[in-house]
């Protein structure tokens, strides 16, 4: 209890993921409009920020991941009820952007996945479970093709399932190597991620109900709050010493 009431690097960062998830809630069940109805473009730069407070290493791949995050957060903000056309181009614009973040996580999963360091047994066994996860995605396409007139979303979610799919598959084999915070944080994130989408399409083909949204943002929240652990831990590991922290924050190597 003592470690909560603390001041720690650590227990800010999670009570910033809090504060998001409590905002996502709130825009989620109230009638306001534009723009406290999409509070996910502040989730990137604002956990960017306390993130910045204490480290400062990201890698090239990360700021990209970061970069395009950000940018299909942003073009979510101007979905809207009446404009049809308008939602079409930003949606497309937005699954572009999320596309290139899937494909820049999994160029730093790749960077970690020693695939000749892979146990046989645990290869065959990942083999299988993709295979398995790409028949269930197959399956998918194939029925929202009879659903959706327009080809370009099929073939938006058919690639962004596929690369999540990719990621999560390399993410397990990493985390199955290792089993680090580091390789269980990445994870869990791939795996937020993929469940933010498969909400999103819920959402946005099936039925629209506000639980769901909420519950897609406080998910989504919770993926990058993982990527930013990943990323404190790769920071620490970097580090030889521990980080003086000023302004009452101290260091400490608790996962949250």
């Amino acid at each position: 209890m003592k470690n909560w009431i603390r001041l720690t690097f650590n227990n800010v960062f999670f009570g910033v993921l809090l504060t998001l998830i409590g905002l996502s809630v709130f825009s989620a069940i109230s009638k306001y409009e534009f723009p406290l109805n999409s509070p996910i473009p502040l989730f990137v730069p604002i956990l960017l920020i306390v993130f910045f407070y204490k480290y400062n290493f990201l890698s090239i791949p990360v700021i990209l991941f970061l970069l395009f995050s950000f940018l299909g957060d942003v073009y979510t903000v101007f979905f809207t009820d009446e404009a049809v056309i308008l939602n079409l181009l930003t949606y497309k614009l937005s699954s572009i952007f999320y596309i290139l973040s899937y494909i820049s996580l999994i160029v730093v999963a790749v960077s970690k996945f020693k695939i000749l360091a892979v146990d046989k047994l645990v290869g065959i066994y990942l083999v299988v479970v993709f295979s398995i996860n790409l028949y269930f995605l197959y399956t998918i396409f194939e029925i929202l093709k009879v659903l959706i007139p327009d080809a370009s979303e099929i073939t938006m979610f058919g690639l962004n399932s596929l690369l999540l799919m990719i990621l999560g598959f390399i993410s397990f084999g990493v985390y199955l190597n290792t089993q680090t915070k580091q390789s269980i944080s990445f994870l869990i994130a791939a795996i937020c991620f993929a469940f933010s989408v498969i909400l999103n399409y819920i959402n946005l083909y099936y039925v629209y109900d506000w639980s769901l949204v909420m519950l897609n943002r406080a998910i989504y929240a919770l993926g990058l709050y993982h990527i930013f652990r990943h990323l404190i831990i790769e920071n620490k590991n970097r580090t030889p010493e521990k980080v003086k922290i000023q302004d009452g924050f101290s260091s400490d190597n608790v996962l949250v």
